[in-house]
């Protein structure tokens, strides 16, 4: 499907997140286009061959030569579109048939050329029919008989705790990290629960549109699973979530938030036990660039964490200034047995996950101390690096956040993140990230505020000792191919419409 105008909505209500070639996504688009009434479709299902350039069925197994390509019943991806389909929208919802002649037009080819014949209702070509149905008794009803896509037996099953994450769950951790790791194996780890639901889809919409696709999500609980789940994030779930998690009531100091920073370290070294470099970000750390590949080419046995210092001048590296909401750990040895140690200092600790950081990678009072910026483990030789604040600042740093304009004055310093830190409450963190114009989503429509375009060179970092660091854009994205004859096509046909240049045999019912 293509559209014009792209500042006006295609719809009324909100698009769903849906996946494509899985089912049910192409009659829910076409109904509630057609039912907002909003656009003219021109239905050109007759004259264009649209193709998904990967055949997903293949990629599950599921192909063979009963089921002609199409998904298993079965499958989760295929019962997530049709729980997408049920709860959005007026698909599923009982209603008298609508006429859509004024709103629908079909291409017909006449001779050499196309004309516009009004239609009652849209078509599909049986290679898209055989793509988004499940079942052959599917493919020759009609395409407002909803009846097997709204059918309760195909809606999205609730993942329940007492069930195991292997039967449940759509990827494992295994295989999320297979498919989403960069040529140096590194990924990017955020960790939410349901209280920063937004701002976690700020931050994904953040790093999809600076093209950085090697992250994945660990949900704290069972609705941030699911919702991720629905918005096509690959989420898994931590099945030792902590305990008490409130909504308003777990920023920095509360008991709640000394619980949840512990997960953190916890998957961050199963992560690295599995041979995959991690970089953790809280999801209020703002990304202006990518940082990965800098922080990588810092070598092995380092490890790369933000400062918490606040004062401008001085030493970085003074206690208890590591923030473990943002650093970079290899999967060496070194690295693993210095985090096997932090886990165990603060299971053990009655503080948060932060101190054991500082404390067993640092020494008490700075023991460990190298220089200003800088720690050595005795018993690993692993080395810290207390990361420049000009190009990871905190939330204190130079007041950057009390900036009228945070993003300019980021960009004087070469800033690759801001963190949303050094403020009290989730409702302040929240306001402070809006009102700076630091936030990429919108959750009325549950989408981003930005498209997913290639960022280009900027995801390198405007800082001259930085340039050479390219951005490595691995997304694939399923969209429609559509051939240069078919775009001809449909630009004959709009202009004809918009200049009236047809007659009252073209427009007929």
């Amino acid at each position: 499907m293509a559209w014009n105008n792209p500042r006006n909505p295609l719809l009324a209500g909100v698009l769903p997140s849906f996946l494509y070639g899985r089912g049910a996504h192409s009659r829910w688009l076409i109904h509630e286009v057609l039912s907002s009434k909003m656009r003219l479709v021109f239905d050109a299902s007759s004259q264009v061959l649209g193709l998904y350039p990967e055949d997903v069925s293949a990629n599950l197994g599921a192909s063979s030569s009963n089921n002609e390509g199409r998904l298993p019943d079965g499958s989760w991806e295929y019962g997530a579109n049709r729980h997408l389909a049920t709860v959005y929208g007026s698909y599923c919802y009982p209603s008298p048939r609508i006429d859509h002649s004024h709103m629908l037009y079909e291409v017909v080819k006449h001779s050499e050329d196309y004309m516009l014949s009004k239609a009652e209702e849209p078509t599909f070509s049986n290679f898209v029919r055989g793509k988004e149905q499940g079942s052959p008794a599917e493919v020759n009803n009609s395409w407002e008989n909803n009846n097997n896509i709204c059918s309760s037996d195909h809606l999205l099953q609730s993942y329940s705790s007492g069930t195991s994450e292997a039967a449940d769950a759509p990827y494992s951790l295994g295989m999320l990290l297979e498919f989403v790791a960069d040529e140096n194996r590194s990924v990017v780890l955020g960790v939410a629960g349901a209280s920063y639901r937004d701002m976690l889809m700020s931050w994904v919409c953040r790093l999809r549109h600076l093209g950085v696709t090697n992250f994945v999500v660990c949900a704290l609980d069972q609705e941030t699973y699911e919702f991720s789940v629905l918005q096509g994030l690959p989420v898994f779930r931590d099945w030792l979530p902590p305990k008490n998690v409130t909504f308003d009531d777990c920023h920095f100091g509360t008991q709640c938030f000394k619980r949840v920073t512990k997960v953190k370290s916890r998957i961050v070294l199963k992560i690295l036990r599995m041979g995959y470099n991690v970089l953790l970000s809280d999801v209020d750390v703002y990304w202006f660039h990518n940082p990965v590949q800098f922080l990588h080419s810092l070598g092995p046995s380092t490890f790369a964490a933000q400062s918490d210092e606040y004062n401008e001048t001085g030493p970085t590296n003074l206690p208890r200034r590591l923030n473990s909401g943002f650093y970079y750990a290899r999967s060496d040895r070194a690295t693993i047995t210095a985090m096997e140690m932090v886990v165990k200092h603060a299971t053990k600790s009655n503080s948060s996950e932060q101190p054991s950081f500082y404390d067993v990678l640092c020494g008490k009072e700075g023991a460990n101390r190298l220089g200003d910026d800088r720690c050595l483990e005795p018993s690993t030789n692993l080395t810290v690096v207390f990361l420049d604040r000009d190009l990871f600042p905190n939330g204190a740093y130079r007041r950057l956040w009390d900036r009228r304009d945070v993003r300019s004055a980021c960009g004087e310093l070469g800033c690759f993140v801001i963190h949303n830190n050094w403020v009290n409450g989730r409702k302040k963190k929240l306001r402070r990230q809006m009102v700076s114009g630091l936030w990429d989503y919108d959750p009325s429509s549950r989408m981003c505020l930005q498209s997913w375009g290639d960022a280009g060179s900027i995801a390198s970092g405007p800082n001259e000792r930085y340039r050479g660091l390219e951005l490595q854009n691995n997304e694939k994205v399923n969209r429609f191919i559509l051939t240069v004859q078919t775009l001809r096509l449909l630009s004959s046909v709009v202009a004809k419409f918009k200049n009236h240049a047809f007659t009252s045999q073209t427009l007929q019912h």
